[in-house]
């Protein structure tokens, strides 16, 4: 099976900013545990305020859906909801080189 690459796009609201990377350490942290997660790492864009991005590499699809379903990322996605500028973009990939 082919690993999984997923690079998620963040863009929070200025006065959110601290509570947002509160939010986002904690989702890392405990994904970072998860059987399959191979590389979970949090990015700030240097030239866009409020940007964040997550680089993601998981073993296989299945780890990446097990993902889905964890309580951490139910409660990120609940609270960081009002926080967002605008809606995550998700990018899925395979490696082709």
């Amino acid at each position: 099976m082919k690993n999984l690459y997923i690079v998620a796009l963040f863009h929070f609201k200025e006065n959110y900013m601290m509570d947002a990377i509160e939010l986002l350490k904690k989702l890392v942290s405990e994904t970072r545990k998860e059987e399959g997660c191979l590389q979970y790492d949090l990015i700030e864009d240097t030239s866009n305020k409020g940007t964040f991005f997550l680089v993601e590499l998981w073993e296989t699809e299945e780890h990446h859906h097990k993902h889905s379903a964890a309580d951490h990322l139910f409660e990120f996605r609940k609270n960081a909801a009002p926080m967002f500028e605008k809606s995550a973009e998700v990018y899925r990939g395979s490696k082709i080189f």
